[in-house]
């Protein structure tokens, strides 16, 4: 018997703990690198960090001279941005509310939160300057397939589909050049690029982080044996033999540019 609320499919969406984030997703950040090399942040340029979380990317983009504006629709991780004494506006990436305010617009593993990829690419295009430029690294085709493959088959018996309540979008090369370029944007550079991604927490804390929307409404009895379930079957493709975990992660990077 599996205890669910009457409303569980309706309200479950993912939500975010930003001490929980802290403690099992700061690799997102730590990864980041090559990504905000891309974008080359000038000193005096205006920038949107979308989906910028906690702050701690948007905290080094500013480091470079750049006025940065932190944009999340998550309370605790706007709270724990303000902690670091940025400026974030809080608004989802579906319904930007910004028009011709910046010279870029940075994302870093927040646009394959939503399946309504062109309302978001729409809002880029706003809220960029003629010209202005989009860079970005977001979960690419294949992305987590394994863990993906192993929770459907484990929440299937809670009466969950967990793709529809995940709901992610990780899009091949050419259908999101294609979203880009049907939107107004020339892609300069954009690659698929698989990066096994050590899990410093283990799987058990992963999916206590990135698949909430998964387990909302199950009791914690139910969601510990789902989460039980899923590891055990995961344990001999992604655990390596001295009991590490790791995240099968493929990311989709790119820069393009808004056609003047």
């Amino acid at each position: 018997m599996h205890s669910t609320d009457g409303n569980s499919t309706k309200d479950a969406r993912q939500h975010w703990d930003a001490a929980q984030y802290a403690t099992n997703g700061r690799f997102v950040a730590e990864l980041a690198t090559e990504v905000v090399t891309l974008l080359k942040a000038k000193q005096g340029e205006r920038i949107l960090d979308l989906g910028c979380g906690d702050g701690a990317l948007t905290e080094a983009l500013r480091a470079n001279g750049a006025e940065v504006v932190g944009c999340d629709n998550d309370s605790s991780m706007l709270a724990a941005a303000a902690a670091r004494n940025l400026y974030t506006v809080h608004a989802d990436m579906t319904s930007l509310p910004f028009q011709q305010e910046f010279d870029a617009v940075f994302s870093n593993a927040a646009l394959h939160w939503t399946r309504n990829q062109t309302a978001v690419l729409q809002g880029i295009r706003r809220s960029l300057r003629p010209g202005g430029r989009f860079v970005a690294e977001m979960g690419g085709l294949g992305n987590i397939a394994a863990i993906r493959v192993a929770l459907q088959a484990t929440a299937a018996s809670f009466g969950i589909d967990a793709e529809e309540r995940a709901a992610s979008f990780f899009p091949s090369v050419q259908s999101y050049l294609e979203l880009l370029e049907a939107n107004g944007f020339l892609v300069e550079t954009i690659a698929l690029l698989p990066r096994p991604t050590r899990l410093p927490g283990g799987m058990s804390d992963w999916l206590r982080t990135f698949r909430k929307a998964v387990l909302h409404g199950l009791s914690e009895k139910d969601q510990q044996s789902l989460v039980d379930r899923t590891v055990r079957l995961l344990s001999p493709a992604l655990q390596d033999v001295d009991g590490t975990w790791w995240a099968d992660y493929v990311r989709l990077r790119f820069r393009a540019r808004l056609v003047p």
